[in-house]
């Protein structure tokens, strides 16, 4: 699966039930090595779309459940 074909997803976690944000808006972290994606940093914005310093979501690659049409789904 390529990014492209990931980007503009929701994040979701199940267990929590909370929208962590839009994968497009996030920054990856990857696996010099082999390229792979080893986590995903989503930043927290406030109202008004401005990103908030210091907060940030990090999301495992290995804590992805399901990846669905439309979103994300993580449990972490």
């Amino acid at each position: 699966m390529r990014y492209k074909d990931l980007s503009g997803k929701e994040i979701v976690n199940v267990k929590s039930g909370t929208r962590l944000g839009v994968l497009g808006q996030t920054d990856l972290e990857l696996n010099e090595k082999t390229g792979q994606i080893e986590s995903f940093i989503v930043p927290n914005y406030s109202w008004f779309g401005m990103k908030r310093e210091g907060d940030s979501t990090r999301i495992n690659w290995k804590d992805i459940k399901t990846i669905g049409d439309d979103m994300i789904i993580i449990e972490s």
